[in-house]
């Protein structure tokens, strides 16, 4: 089992990235309360979250909250340059990056201490290189584990500098709420509420058994680790992604099942050029729908073999959109994503399929060379043509 003895594991996470970047560029919106989105708030600068305004929260309800909030259009190309120069610095300071996003990473700098100084000196030290040469401030937790030092970085934000030494381990995390666990969200927390559970210590009070049995078998265990600070994961330098999937925000207006269609085919065929560009073929489809009021549904479905092909992928997402028709159209849709999981490294294997899986091989391998040449945006799909795109997040190479 991988566990480090000391505390050299950085969590190095920018601080509201893509507020920051704004603020950054024009001189006129630092300290000011500052909104990165259209319709639905996709970043917020700390001067506005101080007035209860997160993520995905609308616009519309944001500006209430805040009524001097400055609401700017996103500029996607200009988040993945700066997260480019972001970590150029990271990967100047330890050859030990693991990236989670376009603005965040865990970084490992055991054995650079002679040379170097502590953990705490270089994490210092790459703080002002991000503040010098990237211009954005950043907020870096220090444990001897990848779960802690996020925990650390989480609580010391904004542009904090958090070291967990090994002997306060549990006296630091188990006074922290129970939402501080990585991977509890608002549904698992009211779990653990109702069974009186406010605090990672409690979790940690608990047998493993009983919260299996509250949370199920994955779960519990994952959880009763966490609590007990055993995360033995080690820092994976250009780790390839698990899943590949896109998303795209809707709007609040009502929209038809032939509106949603058509963001499904553009993020299917997003999604599977993203997929072959990385020689990846994936098994499980799954599609995510945010609704009207704000709440959310996963489906999924995992086919017998491994594809990258857009029309077989396509296939799956509408039947899983087929059979949550029912809620779009009682509650509305804002938000619909899909994704490809189960990955595989070689994109070039083709298992026997029961139907024709190259129905669509033709296109793709045509849309593939023109965009490697030309652009993404040079071509797309009739049923696209007159459709807004919608907003393309930026992300880590596949």
């Amino acid at each position: 089992m991988f566990v480090l003895s000391n505390a050299t594991i950085l969590h190095a996470d920018a601080d509201s990235f893509f507020a920051a970047v704004e603020q950054r560029d024009d001189p006129r919106l630092r300290g000011r309360p500052v909104l990165v989105g259209g319709w639905v708030v996709l970043a917020a600068s700390y001067e506005a979250k101080v007035h209860g305004i997160e993520t995905p929260m609308g616009v519309g309800r944001a500006r209430r909250l805040c009524p001097d909030a400055v609401v700017v259009e996103p500029r996607m190309s200009d988040y993945a340059q700066a997260s480019r120069e972001l970590f150029r610095v990271f990967e100047d300071t330890t050859p030990l990056v693991e990236g989670l996003s376009i603005d965040e990473a865990f970084l490992d700098v055991r054995g650079m201490e002679r040379a170097f100084g502590s953990p705490a000196e270089i994490a210092a030290r790459l703080r002002s290189e991000v503040r010098e040469r990237v211009g954005l401030p950043i907020t870096i937790g220090i444990a001897r584990t990848k779960f802690l030092a996020k925990v650390a970085s989480g609580v010391a934000k904004p542009d904090g500098l958090l070291l967990v030494p090994p002997q306060g381990e549990l006296d630091f995390l188990h006074p922290l709420p129970v939402e501080r666990l990585w991977g509890v969200g608002p549904a698992t927390a009211r779990r653990l509420h109702d069974i009186g559970v406010d605090t990672v210590g409690q979790v940690a009070a608990f047998g493993e058994a009983t919260l299996v049995s509250v949370l199920g078998r994955a779960w519990g265990r994952h959880l009763h680790a966490l609590a007990h600070n055993r995360d033995p994961r080690p820092v994976q330098p250009r780790r390839r992604r698990g899943s590949i999937g896109a998303q795209r925000a809707l709007g609040r207006s009502r929209k038809s099942l032939e509106d949603v269609d058509a963001a499904l085919i553009g993020l299917v065929d997003r999604v599977a050029h993203r997929m072959r560009r990385a020689c990846r073929t994936g098994r499980t489809v799954v599609l995510r729908l945010r609704f009207g009021d704000f709440t959310r549904a996963t489906r999924s479905h995992t086919l017998a073999y491994e594809t990258d092909d857009t029309q077989t992928i396509l296939a799956v997402a509408r039947g899983l959109l087929a059979a949550a028709t029912p809620l779009i159209e009682r509650r509305g849709i804002t938000l619909v994503g899909v994704a490809v999981g189960n990955l595989g490294d070689d994109g070039n294997v083709q298992l026997p399929l029961p139907f024709d899986r190259r129905s669509d091989g033709a296109l793709d391998a045509a849309l593939d060379e023109v965009r490697s040449r030309f652009g993404t945006g040079a071509v797309t799909r009739a049923v696209l043509l007159g459709r807004r795109s919608g907003v393309e997040m930026p992300l880590l190479p596949d």
